[in-house]
This record gives structure tokens, C-alpha cells and sequence, in this order.
């Protein structure tokens, strides 16, 4: 359940929007935001805040990359591969960020602290090879850039209650 204040935020966002599709993808951040992820349940709460069926707000969701609809790590990096990526060494960047963190694209380390996940375009073509942590893109990007950069961003994990 999501706590008033935050429920009060998005009901503003919406009713601020010409149409409440317009907030959609507001709302799913934000929501991902506190949940760390679009769970079942902030999909329902997106719904009921949009006016939209759970149906609606579920292929909003699958249909941005940044939206994720099952658990990721703490620090979430975006490799990009696109064809400019990939003509200037991103397929190289994401075999070694997949060797460096032990895993896999798509998936995320065992101590839940880091997601690799390949995306379509982080729209940084210019500066390719890209990667993307948060809100923050980086690039051109060595492999061994690469590494430092996702050190220097890693979410610690919170302290034990």
C-alpha cells in the first residue's frame, strides 16, 4: 500500500495531466520508485490513480524498457545496443560487465545489489559505446570504465534493523 503522502503526490500528477494516460508512466515511476519495482499491487494502485483497468496500465508497462514488472537489484545498469552501440564495442562493454559481475544479462547478482540488463537505445549514439545507471548516462564507455563507473554508483545494501 502506498503511503498517503505519495498516493496525494499522484492524485495531484493526474489530475494535473490533460488526460490521465498522460500521468501513466509518472505514476509507474514513481510507484517503481517506492516499491523498487512495478509490483502486482502498484499496478492495481496505478490503475485505480489513472481511472484505466489493470489490464491498461500492465501493457503500458511492458511496453517501456525503465519499467520493470519483476524484482531488480539495487543499481540497475542499462547497456545499450543499439546498432551504434554495437558498431563501436557495446556487445564487447556488456561480455564484460557479464564476466565482471558474474552473471548474465537480464539477471541480477546474487547479493541483489546489481541488474545488467541490454536496452534498445539510450538515444547517446554520439558518444557509443553507452551505459546507463539511474538517471545518469555515460559514454563513450571502456570496459574498464565500465566496472569503475558501476563501483562508484553501487546502492550499498541498507542496514540491518
Amino acid at each position: 500500500m502506498i503511503p498517503a503522502q505519495l498516493k496525494q503526490e499522484l492524485e495531484q500528477r493526474v489530475a494535473q495531466a490533460i488526460t490521465p494516460r498522460e500521468a501513466a508512466v509518472d505514476v509507474m515511476k514513481e510507484l517503481q520508485r517506492h516499491y523498487g519495482w512495478l509490483t502486482d499491487e502498484a499496478v492495481a494502485e496505478a490503475a485505480v490513480l489513472l481511472g484505466l483497468s489493470p489490464l491498461q496500465v500492465e501493457e503500458l508497462a511492458t511496453f517501456y524498457e525503465m519499467i520493470y514488472r519483476r524484482p531488480v537489484g539495487r543499481t540497475v545498469v542499462h547497456v545499450c545496443d543499439s546498432i551504434s552501440c554495437w558498431a563501436m564495442g557495446g556487445e564487447t562493454l556488456l561480455r564484460h560487465l557479464e564476466r565482471h559481475l558474474g552473471i548474465e544479462a537480464g539477471a541480477t547478482t546474487a547479493d541483489n545489489a546489481v541488474t545488467l540488463l541490454p536496452c534498445c537505445c539510450l538515444g547517446n549514439c554520439g558518444n557509443a559505446p553507452a551505459l546507463m545507471i539511474g538517471d545518469r548516462l555515460f559514454g563513450p564507455v571502456s570496459p574498464e570504465q565500465a566496472a569503475a563507473i558501476i563501483a562508484d554508483h553501487r546502492t550499498p545494501r541498507p542496514a540491518d534493523p
